[in-house]
């Protein structure tokens, strides 16, 4: 497979190629529609001229006067009336001139072979050195009759400027393929680097380093590919402390069970000790089964099998459901709770907006400080619903913020270790507002408290 630079290089002087031939023919077209005409009309004037000033000096050399011109820059032949020619100046490369137009000159026409001469390339029908390729004029001297046939000496005239015009058409190519070749390296070099980085990072390593500084396309796509790596690299550290998470958190349960499994072998134990096991494998029972949950649920949210089901459904009383069933836990924390929820009805799947109000409230619940508060309220702006869970629990640093929502992300891993988590719940929340067409927004300071707050379009 060839290089993408081999590949720029090809097409580039391809390009150039095509060009040059494109513009060969539409020069050679202006040269038969315009410069042509022009060239035969000029030059039948010039013709004109010289047998106007053979007729009116009878007294000059004929045939001197035709040397002269010759020499400065025209080929000539000149046929008496009586059949007898001579020629003057460089000799013509084709005596191709028929009798008949010679015979059409005597006879006091202009022969016209520069407008007529064969439609061909303008090279060729310019420099043709031909002797049907000039112009005609009858020319009287000495009350004797002539046929002057003549064309500009080319090779005379421009004999340096195809020189000059050969080495410009020649530096010019071997320029613009110089040029082409250190561009194209200049153009490809950082998509070379990129390609090594992406082999670095295909290989795991995201530590990668691009060294290129430019302000156009490519330095885009460099900026954007440094910021991949980097979320790759926090990915990859997300999953890491994942498994290492779900590790502890499917370990340690296990671990609970199997001890009091162990436990309930044991003939001497008391009825109330018995139940006391039982209740607490079931406890770890329940706790691995709702993690299994989350990692199906994420799973489902992710591959977006049609998951969302909406109709129209009272987000009020959802939520004070939803307070009721926590309320021993609110009471057994001491925490003041308050809420302002009036009745609105909107467009939804109610099974997974509970989802998120229940992971809003447990969360405000779990991190609350003893006798803290948390506020609840709904309010309509416009065609939208804002819905706001405030606590004034331990909040979240500002980095900490800016990854919450990151999947397997867990802020505090020391402190979320003593309480059950995931990490998978607000990436779960924010699935579920966006698959709303909404969006939640999170204002916390440590110490201080947190507050979410969700958007969602009624949507009727």
């Amino acid at each position: 497979m060839k290089s993408l630079y081999v590949k720029f290089v090809v097409i580039t002087i391809g390009i150039m190629l095509l060009s040059g031939i494109l513009a060969f023919i539409i020069s050679n077209s202006y040269y038969q529609q315009k410069l042509k005409p022009y060239n035969d009309q000029k030059n039948t004037k010039i013709g004109l001229s010289i047998a106007n000033f053979a007729d009116t000096h009878p007294n000059i050399n004929l045939h001197e006067y035709m040397k002269n011109l010759s020499s400065i820059g025209y080929q000539l032949y000149l046929v008496e009336d009586n059949g007898k020619s001579n020629y003057f100046g460089a000799p013509f490369r084709v005596k191709n001139l028929s009798p008949s137009a010679i015979h059409q000159v005597l006879n006091g026409h202009v022969y016209h072979g520069i407008l007529h001469f064969p439609q061909q390339t303008f090279v060729t029908g310019f420099f043709a050195n031909e002797l049907n390729n000039t112009i005609g004029v009858p020319l009287t001297h000495n009350g004797r009759h002539y046929a002057l046939f003549f064309r500009p000496d080319i090779k005379l005239l421009f004999n340096e400027m195809h020189i000059l015009f050969a080495w410009l058409i020649a530096l010019t190519i071997m320029l613009s393929i110089v040029l082409v070749l250190i561009s194209t390296k200049y153009l490809v070099k950082p998509i070379s680097q990129l390609t090594k980085a992406t082999k670095s990072l295909a290989a795991g390593k995201f530590d990668v380093e691009l060294d290129i500084i430019r302000h156009d396309e490519l330095g885009a796509l460099a900026k954007s590919f440094l910021h991949m790596s980097k979320k790759l690299e926090q990915l990859d550290d997300m999953r890491k402390e994942f498994i290492s998470n779900i590790s502890h958190d499917i370990q340690s349960p296990l671990s609970n069970i199997k001890g009091y499994t162990n436990l309930l072998e044991k003939e001497t134990l008391s009825h109330d000790e018995k139940t006391q096991y039982i209740a607490i494998i079931n406890g770890e029972i329940n706790r691995l089964s709702t993690l299994t949950k989350q990692l199906l649920l994420l799973a489902s949210l992710d591959r977006n099998e049609d998951m969302v089901k909406k109709k129209p459904f009272n987000v009020a009383e959802q939520i004070k459901e939803l307070i009721r069933n926590y309320q021993w836990t609110i009471n057994e924390k001491e925490i003041m709770l308050s809420y302002s929820l009036p009745d609105i009805i909107i467009m939804g799947d109610s099974s997974l907006l509970n989802t998120v109000w229940d992971n809003l409230l447990s969360n405000a619940i779990k991190y609350n400080k003893p006798n803290g508060s948390i506020d609840i309220s709904i309010e309509r702006k416009d065609s939208m619903i804002a819905v706001s869970f405030q606590d004034t629990g331990i909040g979240l640093s500002q980095e900490e913020i800016k990854r919450i929502f990151d999947r397997f992300y867990r802020a505090d891993i020391a402190r979320t270790r003593s309480v059950e988590g995931t990490g998978l719940g607000l990436s779960i929340v924010e699935t579920i507002i966006q698959l709303h067409n909404g969006r939640i927004e999170v204002e916390s300071e440590k110490q201080e408290g947190t507050t979410f707050r969700i958007y969602l379009p009624i949507s009727f």
